[in-house]
């Protein structure tokens, strides 16, 4: 386990596809205090491109090497497809290590709760890479709602839209229940996230879950409609079949509003090969900026950077001693079980009350 020498904290991936190689792989290396240490896959195109990004890395195609030395790691960051989250979170945890399970944290909230009791017990540290939370639209409508800008907030409307009519192959377009694959797992996962990071506890849950792709075998259009326990209705949209954009954030209060259209540009920039800390990293530009005020009387306001180098930075401070971990993995059990919830109410067609939540 960490402790608080000074000498850079040692990390173990497990997985190099989209996660691994363009989210978890540049920002660990970009995080003062962290060494991307070991990275496990077993795929030669992957492998060559872990010598090519992250020629330092050691490279393993056993994961049960890790877990046989575990003085050997300080922190093991789980970015594989969603079905092996749980039992590589789980062995870590019983090989005593701290982990990063990239979101969903579980296909179910009883597994998810699993894996966080388990993690508690053993006194292991584990968090759930949440990176939207630091999206710059995200931040500024967080600062707006806080800051009472807003006045009293009574909708929220937020969207993941995309236009891939196509399906591509790949895990996230499997059946089966423990894939955890379609838009409301992939999408909705963030974006129930943030509506309970703005406006806290969900009351009841409503969502229309839909196949709309030929030979679609998992969900590519979703609604949900939460009702939060102050009375905000959180309406989130996550689509693979959206010719047409809708804004992405819609803030509506009884004084004023928010809008913004278009995505934080940071995915867009990792993909690119960028990293944070080079110029203009997470901006966007002015045209770009939302809108607030009433129609009639609106106004640009700048949108905070975005940081996803945030959540690292915290992860490595927390291991040190200094702060919790950057996302509450309860939180995590909090939004799997509304994404099981919203599949069910889809299925029944009706609206579900949600079931008190353990104390913590």
């Amino acid at each position: 386990m960490a402790g608080t020498s000074q000498a850079p904290l040692r990390v173990g991936l497990l997985g190099y596809g989209l996660a691994g190689r363009v989210f978890h792989a540049p920002l660990i290396a970009a995080t003062p205090g962290l060494r991307l240490h070991a990275v496990v896959t077993r795929d030669p195109e992957r492998r060559q491109q872990v010598r090519h990004d992250h020629p330092d890395a050691r490279l393993v195609e056993d994961v049960d090497v890790l877990w046989r030395t575990p003085d050997a790691l300080d922190l093991v960051v789980v970015a594989t497809p969603n079905r092996l989250h749980v039992p590589m979170a789980r062995a870590a945890i019983a090989a005593g290590i701290a982990v990063v399970v990239d979101k969903p944290l579980a296909a179910t909230g009883a597994e998810a709760r699993q894996v966080v009791d388990e993690a508690a017990d053993r006194g292991v540290p584990l968090t759930v890479f949440q990176n939207r939370r630091w999206d710059g639209d995200f931040l500024t409508a967080r600062r707006l709602v806080e800051g009472g800008e807003l006045g009293r907030v009574t909708r929220f409307e937020s969207r993941f839209e995309r236009w891939r009519p196509e399906i591509k192959p790949g895990w996230r377009e499997k059946a089966g229940a423990d894939e955890a694959g379609g838009a409301l797992f992939d999408l909705g996962a963030h974006l129930v996230d943030q509506a309970v990071q703005l406006f806290g506890p969900v009351r009841s849950v409503y969502a229309e879950v839909d196949r709309r792709r030929p030979g679609a075998e998992v969900d590519d259009d979703a609604f949900v409609a939460l009702t939060h326990a102050d009375g905000v209705r959180s309406h989130l949209w996550m689509s693979a079949v959206t010719p047409q954009l809708g804004p992405r954030l819609r803030v509506l209060g009884d004084q004023a509003g928010y809008t913004t259209y278009g995505l934080d540009p940071q995915e867009a920039a990792l993909r690119d090969g960028g990293r944070p800390g080079t110029p203009g990293w997470g901006e966007v530009s002015p045209d770009r900026y939302g809108l607030l005020g009433v129609d009639g009387d609106l106004r640009r306001v700048p949108t905070e950077p975005g940081r996803y180098e945030s959540f690292y930075a915290q992860v490595a401070a927390s291991l040190r001693g200094d702060g919790p971990m950057p996302v509450d993995a309860r939180d995590a059990v909090d939004t799997v079980t509304l994404i099981e919830l919203a599949h069910r109410s889809s299925v029944e067609g009706v609206v579900l009350p949600v079931p008190p939540t353990p104390a913590r």
